[in-house]
């Protein structure tokens, strides 16, 4: 794990020190059968017309870029995500190192079920407990994020189970051969490959290039981080994947729509 990602789970794992209880499985599926259903974020990644979806993020700042778009409402950038065609959303719900809070994931899903269609969003947070699982569907969210790397094996299968149980897809994010190894054992269903080496903050497409032609046929392959031009995400496509993850590019966009279609067509 690198420095800065050593760093970002230690603080993790305080954080939500003063939260953690047992959740149970059953506490998951009555809870997902109690609650209003979420959009699929696996289904939004398949698209029919063979062109990339497009998981547009919201970011406020990050340990690489720095501030970006510091004071961005959250259900205003989600609005002008959906109106410019993304296919799901993305929403950073660490507020120390990406000023973002779980009140941003509410707030979005909660104007999207007031004001459909519904875009379905992945809680974009580093986690490590099934508590945070719970909060996730509790804020309307339709998919989390396992990074590989981040967590032991037994942390990875709680992880994932818990998020079934509560009826949430899971994108294992990987950046080596080894992890992609790891998330396949564990039955991942959508794998995305972080361009970003989180050791040095370097982004590198070839690493998609690389990885995702070694995905299973069935997984859905996502390609995050560095992508910027269509000429970006032509690269990533090539090499087999299905989805895109952006959020620098698109937060400072100055046409959020241009640049989505821009992703897609070539």
């Amino acid at each position: 794990m690198s420095d800065k990602l050593t760093e970002i789970m230690a603080w993790k794992r305080q954080e939500i020190a003063s939260l953690l209880r047992e959740v149970s499985l059953p506490e998951l599926a009555a809870f997902n059968a109690m609650a209003p259903k979420p959009p699929s974020f696996a289904a939004a990644l398949r698209r029919d017309d063979g062109k990339l979806a497009v998981i547009a993020e919201i970011k406020r700042r990050s340990p690489s870029a720095g501030a970006i778009a510091a004071g961005i409402a959250a259900p205003d950038q989600a609005v002008n995500y959906r109106a410019a065609g993304a296919s799901a959303l993305s929403i950073l719900t660490d507020e120390k190192f990406f000023g973002g809070t779980l009140a941003d994931l509410s707030s979005v899903t909660s104007f999207f079920r007031e004001h459909r269609p519904a875009v379905p969003c992945l809680r974009k947070d580093f986690m490590v407990h099934p508590i945070q699982v719970l909060q996730a569907r509790e804020a309307g969210a339709s998919a989390i994020l396992i990074i590989v790397r981040a967590l032991t094996d037994e942390e990875i299968a709680k992880l994932f189970e818990a998020a079934k149980f509560a009826g949430l897809d899971t994108l294992f994010e990987i950046h080596t051969e080894a992890e992609l190894e790891r998330a396949v054992k564990h039955g991942a269903k959508i794998i995305g490959v972080n361009n970003r080496d989180l050791a040095i903050f370097k982004c590198d497409l070839g690493l998609s290039e690389r990885l995702i032609p070694l995905f299973p046929k069935h997984v859905i392959a996502v390609s995050e981080s560095g992508i910027f031009t269509g000429a970006d995400a032509a690269r990533v496509q090539a090499a087999g994947a299905h989805a895109i993850l952006c959020g620098e590019a698109l937060m400072k966009a100055p046409d959020t729509a241009a640049l989505i279609s821009e992703f897609r067509n070539r």
